[in-house]
């Protein structure tokens, strides 16, 4: 018995036929469309396009471009003047999400760092602004973030000690910073980067005791951090520990590995305590993760070249030095820092026009290294008040009755003299060359 028919008896009703021309018909016109459709997406006018193409530029996701900043920084490419770079990157994730407070913090603190890889003050004094400018927005934006609070201290305490135009500017700046990061562990106390930041606000403040407490505090906090090594191994340097300095510098870049300015600082001090080829080793590794990333870095080279002055190879000093205003001609502090290279060399003659292209200019004709015109630099820190000791002193060296350099000489001291007066060092050597100058005219007078 078949079991599919037990139970309710099955319904039987008579078969309708099979052809039904209402169906056919709507079948036929929808072939008749579908022709059409294919037709018309093949036009040369591109009236109609497929469904699912891919649209003609991919849209990246915030966390995404976040990722591509975070491997610029990780790579090394703080500052790229020919191409993109971190801070580039960051500034496309906030183009996407403007108001994410974290990613603008982060862009002010790469714009800190990168700061040290400009050449001049000016271009110093400019990074800075803009990075001020960015972690105000961001504590605007997020006022009550442990980490954003952080940043903002690094980067008003760099501000203070890089680019302050005054002593009470920069008092003002780093009683904000330390404002900052105090409220960043107050925030979260067990935030390491506050702890560093905070250490290297009271580095600057000569609270010297309490700064070497904060930072090795912060690096047992964050030993996994770039920053908390960094930061212990300027304060160790600051009291003289230049070996335990080393150590944690190299830390760090063990940490961030493609991070110039770390290798820059780590040759700094080896070139201090007279290891100079260990200290050319460390350049060398900066230059290697600069050409790794296609970046033309004057700094390295100039580095370089002091280091060799240092130790008497004063030929090679000038081949890198002459190198690093190959790559950025127009940059004055480079020929500032030439001049110093000749002058130890007792190269006056080749030291007195590039020491004129860094304190008075020069056109490209008066350019005897580089074929352009050169803007004088402002007279505005330490390093640009020893070139004018220079250049003063080299025209006073060279006068001659029959070809006199001093009245340009003495108004270069005089003006030297009204900047840096309180400067000792600066006026002895002032004082030097005025009587060079004083003892040529004299006899110039007697022999007429």
């Amino acid at each position: 018995m078949d079991r599919r028919l037990t139970g309710k008896k099955p319904t039987f009703s008579r078969r309708e036929p099979d052809f039904n021309l209402n169906r056919v018909l709507v079948m036929f016109a929808l072939i008749l469309a579908g022709i059409w459709f294919a037709a018309e997406i093949n036009q040369p006018d591109g009236r109609f396009e497929p469904l699912f193409l891919p649209t003609p530029t991919a849209t990246r996701t915030v966390g995404s471009l976040v990722q591509e900043s975070e491997a610029y920084f990780e790579a090394g490419k703080l500052f790229d003047p020919a191409g993109k770079d971190a801070v580039d990157a960051y500034y496309d994730v906030l183009e996407s999400d403007p108001g994410n407070a974290r990613v603008r913090a982060e862009l002010a603190r790469l714009l800190t760092y990168s700061s040290s890889l400009l050449s001049t003050a000016q271009e110093q004094q400019e990074r800075l602004a803009t990075a001020r400018r960015e972690i105000q927005r961001a504590a605007e934006d997020a006022p009550d973030d442990s980490t954003v609070q952080a940043i903002r201290a690094l980067v008003m305490d760099w501000s203070a000690t890089t680019v302050s135009a005054s002593e009470e500017q920069r008092q003002d700046w780093l009683n904000e910073a330390e404002q900052a990061a105090n409220l960043a562990i107050n925030l979260d106390p067990n935030n390491s980067l506050a702890l560093a930041y905070y250490a290297e606000v009271l580095l600057d403040q000569n609270r010297i005791a309490l700064a070497q407490e904060n930072a090795r505090l912060a690096v047992e906090q964050g030993p996994d951090l770039m920053d908390t090594h960094r930061v212990y191994g300027t304060v160790l340097e600051s009291i003289g520990e230049y070996r335990l300095a080393i150590e944690e510098f190299e830390k760090a870049a063990a940490i961030n590995p493609n991070l110039t300015f770390l290798y820059i600082r780590i040759g700094v001090i080896y070139r201090a305590l007279k290891v100079y080829d260990t200290a050319l080793e460390y350049f060398a590794k900066a230059i290697a993760v600069n050409q790794s990333n296609g970046v033309e870095d004057p700094l390295p080279y100039i580095a370089i070249a002091k280091t060799y002055s240092r130790d008497g190879e004063f030929f090679i000093a000038a081949i890198n030095g002459e190198k690093a205003i190959e790559i950025d001609p127009y940059n004055a502090n480079t020929y500032g820092q030439l001049g110093d290279i000749y002058v130890r060399a007792r190269n006056y003659e080749g030291a007195l026009p590039v020491l004129k292209c860094a304190v008075e200019g020069c056109t490209a004709e008066e350019n005897e290294v580089a074929d352009v015109a050169v803007e004088p630099l402002d007279l505005n820190n330490i390093d640009v008040a020893y070139y004018y000791a220079r250049y003063g002193s080299v025209l006073a060296a060279l006068s001659r009755p029959d070809q006199n350099y001093c009245p340009t000489a003495l108004e270069v001291l005089d003006t030297l003299e009204a900047a840096y007066g309180s400067d000792p060092t600066l006026m002895s050597i002032v004082a030097e060359n005025q009587a060079i100058c004083t003892l040529l005219e004299e006899t110039d007078s007697t022999d007429s």
